[in-house]
C-alpha cells in the first residue's frame, strides 16, 4: 500500500506534457534575460521542476546546473528549496536514500540562510524527511522528524500546518500500534480544526480520530466522530482522502454489525475509486463487498464480489489484499459446499500470506481437505463459516496521510479564494452602506426643507394673509359703499379666506401637526379623511396594534410619506372610486396596505420606471430595510404591500 501512496502522490502533481513543454520553454526564455541571482537560482529550480515531466534525465541535469549556480552564489535559502525539490523527484523513482540525502542537505542550507521563509521550509523538510521513513517502515526515526516538524510550527503558530502534521504522526503511531498515542495525536488536530473552523481540517482529524478510535475497538465513539467527520465530507476532495474516509466508515459500521450500512460504504469506496480509474481502490473495495456479504450469508454475491477483486488486484499486482481476497473465497466455497474450490483457494491463501501459518488454519486445512474426499459420499456436509480476519486499516491510514499532503496546496489556494470573497463581501455592504447614508441624508434634509417651508407658510405667510383679512373688516365698518362695491368686497373676503384655508392645506400637507402631536395612526387617520372629504377618492383608513405602539419620529414620517405618495398616485392614475389603507403592527414587523380598484396596471413597468414619486417610495422602504411587494391586475385594481422592521 505505500508503493502505492507514491504512486497518486505524483499522479496528482503531474500536468499535460504539451503544457508542461510550454513552462518549460517560457523558464529557458526567462534565463536568457538578465535577472538578479536568487530569482534566476528560483527559476532555474522550476526550470528542473517542470523537466520532470517532459524528461527525467534533464530534469536530473537542470537540477545539477541549479545547485551549482547556488551554491557558487552562496544562495543558501535557494539552495536549499533546489535540493528539496529535487527530493521529490528522488521519490518518484523509489530512490529513497538519494532523497533523504537531499533533504538533509536541504535542512543544512536553510540553516545557514538569514531568508525570513528558512525556517518554515526547514520544518517541511523535517516533514518529508518523515515520509520517506514512513514509506522505509523505519516508524520510529518517523516520529521524531514529525516531531521536529511539529516543533517549528507550533513556534511559528502555523495551526493548519499542525493539524496535517498530527494526523501524520497519529497514523504513524497507529503503525506502531500504540493506540492512545495514536487517539492523543488525533485528538490535538480535532482541537486546532474546531478552534480555526476550517472544513477541510475539520473533515481530515475527525476521520483520523474515527480510526485510532476503531483500533482500540470503541466502536460506538468512533461512530460519533465519524457522524461529525460526514457534515464536513467533501466528495469532490482528493480521491485517497475520500476513499480512506469510506474504508473507515464501512469498518466501524461492520463493527457494529450494521451490514447494510458497511455495505453501502464499501459501495461508495468502489464508486469513487471507479470514476477516479483507481485501480487500487476497485480492488480493495470488491474484496470487502464480497466480505460483508458472506456476514450477510449472501454467498452468490460474495462471489461474484470476490472473483473480480482478486481479477484486479492480480491485474496490478496488489499482494497486501490477496490473501484476504483467497481466504474469503475459500469460506465461500466451504459454506457452499464446494470444498475443492475452497481448498484450492485455501493454498493460494496461504501462499500469498506474508505470516506464518496459525494452528488454526493448519487444523482447518485438514478439514478441508477430508471434506473435499468425502465430498461425493456425502454433499450435506457444511462447515461452518471461518472467522473474518481483521483488516489491516494500516493501510486506510497510510492512504489517507498521504492525500493530507496533496491538499496543502488545495487549502492555500482555497483560503485566498475565500478571503478574496470575504473582501468583495465588505465592499459590497460599504456600497450599501454609502447610499444607505445617502438616501437618509436625502430623506432627512427632505424633511427638514418641508418643515421649515410649512413653517414659513403657516407663521409667516398665514399671519400676513389673517391680518390683511382684519384689517379689511375694520374697513368695512368706516367705508360707505354702494350695493355693487359690497358685493364686489364680499367676493374679495371670500377670495382671502380661500387662500387662507389653502394655505393653511398645503402647510399641513407638507408636516401635519396631528403627526408630530399625536403620532402615525392619527395622522394616517386624518389625512384619509381629509381625502374623502373632498371628495376625490373614498379611502378606508383601518389599524391594528398601534394604539400603544412606539414608532419613532424619522420612521413614522417615511411611513406617512410613502401612503401619501400612494394614494397621490392612485388619484393621478388609477380612476378608482374607493381605496383602502390598513397599517398593523405584530412584534416587531409593521406592515401597511394600500389597495385601489382602479383600473391597475403592467407591474413589468416599475422596473423600468424613473418617475420620481415611484423612485421616493423605494428609496424611503430601502431607508428603512422594509420589503414591497406590488399586485396588480388591469381592470381590477392595485394592492401595494410594505413590510418594515421596527
Amino acid at each position: 500500500m505505500q508503493k502505492v501512496i507514491f504512486i497518486f502522490i505524483f499522479f496528482f502533481l503531474l500536468k499535460s506534457t504539451e503544457a508542461q513543454q510550454h513552462l518549460v520553454d517560457s523558464i529557458a526564455k526567462e534565463l536568457q534575460q538578465p535577472i538578479a541571482d536568487s530569482n534566476r537560482a528560483m527559476s532555474m529550480m522550476r526550470l528542473a521542476i517542470d523537466y520532470e515531466v517532459v524528461d527525467t534525465a534533464k530534469a536530473y541535469n537542470a537540477y545539477k546546473n541549479a545547485i551549482k549556480f547556488a551554491s557558487e552564489k552562496k544562495l543558501f535559502y535557494q539552495l536549499g528549496r533546489i535540493y528539496q525539490n529535487q527530493s521529490f523527484l528522488y521519490s518518484s523513482g523509489a530512490r529513497y536514500t538519494d532523497s533523504r540525502n537531499s533533504l538533509d542537505t536541504a535542512v543544512l542550507n536553510y540553516k545557514r540562510s538569514n531568508h525570513p521563509n528558512a525556517k518554515l521550509w526547514e520544518a517541511n523538510a523535517y516533514g518529508d524527511i518523515a515520509n520517506i521513513l514512513k514509506v522505509q517502515n523505519n516508524f520510529e526515526e518517523c516520529v521524531e522528524y514529525n516531531l521536529k516538524c511539529i516543533s517549528i510550527f507550533e513556534q511559528l503558530n502555523l495551526h493548519d500546518k499542525l493539524v496535517v502534521r498530527y494526523c501524520n504522526l497519529s497514523a504513524v503511531f497507529g503503525d506502531l500500534e500504540e493506540y492512545t498515542k495514536q487517539e492523543e495525536y488525533a485528538q490535538k488536530a480535532v482541537k486546532i480544526s474546531q478552534r480555526t473552523r476550517n472544513k477541510s481540517n475539520l473533515f481530515i482529524s475527525y476521520f483520523m480520530l474515527t480510526n485510532s478510535l476503531t483500533r482500540q475497538e470503541k466502536y460506538n465513539e468512533a461512530k460519533t466522530f465519524l457522524d461529525s467527520a460526514k457534515i464536513y465530507a467533501d466528495e469532490n476532495a482528493n480521491v485517497d482522502i475520500v476513499f480512506s474516509y469510506y474504508l473507515i466508515a464501512a469498518q466501524v459500521f461492520r463493527k457494529l454489525n450494521n451490514f447494510d450500512s458497511a455495505a453501502h460504504y464499501f459501495q461508495k469506496s468502489y464508486s469513487v475509486s471507479e470514476k477516479n480509474n483507481y485501480a487500487y481502490g476497485k480492488a480493495e473495495s470488491l474484496l470487502q463487498l464480497g466480505a460483508v456479504s458472506i456476514l450477510q450469508k449472501k454467498y452468490s454475491e460474495a462471489e461474484n464480489y470476490l472473483l473480480n477483486g482478486i481479477k484486479q488486484a492480480e491485474s496490478i499486482g496488489y499482494f497486501n489484499v490477496l490473501d484476504d481476497g483467497y481466504k474469503y473465497l475459500s469460506d465461500v466455497y466451504g459454506v457452499t459446499g464446494r470444498y475443492k474450490l475452497a481448498y484450492e483457494y485455501f493454498q493460494k491463501y496461504k501462499e500469498a500470506s506474508d505470516s506464518a501459518i496459525s494452528l488454526e488454519s493448519k487444523k482447518y486445512a485438514t478439514e478441508l481437505e477430508k471434506k473435499y474426499e468425502s465430498e461425493k459420499k456425502d454433499k450435506q456436509i457444511v462447515i461452518q463459516q471461518s472467522q473474518l480476519q481483521k483488516r489491516k486499516i494500516m493501510n486506510y491510514i497510510l492512504l489517507g496521510s498521504a492525500a493530507v499532503l496533496l491538499i496543502i496546496s488545495f487549502l492555500t489556494y482555497r483560503n485566498y479564494d475565500q478571503k478574496k470573497k470575504l473582501q468583495q463581501q465588505r465592499i459590497n455592504e460599504l456600497e450599501t452602506e454609502k447610499k444607505l447614508t445617502a438616501t437618509e441624508a436625502v430623506l432627512k434634509g427632505e424633511e427638514q426643507e418641508r418643515t421649515r417651508l410649512a413653517k414659513d407658510l403657516h407663521d409667516g405667510l398665514g399671519g400676513m394673509l389673517s391680518g390683511i383679512k382684519y384689517s379689511f373688516q375694520n374697513m368695512k365698518g368706516n367705508l360707505i359703499m354702494t350695493p355693487d362695491n359690497q358685493q364686489a368686497f364680499e367676493r374679495s373676503m371670500d377670495m382671502l379666506d380661500s387662500s387662507i384655508k389653502e394655505m393653511r392645506r398645503v402647510a399641513h400637507n407638507m408636516m401635519p401637526e396631528a403627526l408630530v402631536k399625536f403620532g402615525l395612526d392619527t395622522a394616517l387617520k386624518d389625512f384619509c379623511n381629509d381625502i374623502s372629504q373632498s371628495g376625490a377618492l373614498k379611502v378606508n383608513y383601518q389599524s391594528m396594534g398601534l394604539e400603544d405602539a412606539v414608532i419613532d419620529q424619522t420612521t413614522g414620517i417615511t411611513i406617512y410619506r410613502i401612503v401619501q405618495e400612494l394614494l397621490n398616485n392612485t388619484m393621478k392614475h388609477a380612476a378608482a372610486k374607493t381605496a383602502i389603507v390598513q397599517v398593523s403592527k405584530t412584534g416587531g414587523l409593521l406592515s401597511v396596505t394600500v389597495e385601489d380598484d382602479g383600473k391597475g396596471f403592467d407591474t413589468s413597468i416599475l422596473k423600468q420606471s424613473k418617475g420620481i414619486g415611484w423612485s421616493n417610495i423605494q428609496h424611503r422602504i430601502e431607508f428603512l430595510k422594509g420589503k414591497l411587494d406590488v399586485n396588480s391586475q388591469k381592470e381590477k385594481g392595485t394592492s401595494v404591500l410594505i413590510e418594515l422592521p421596527v
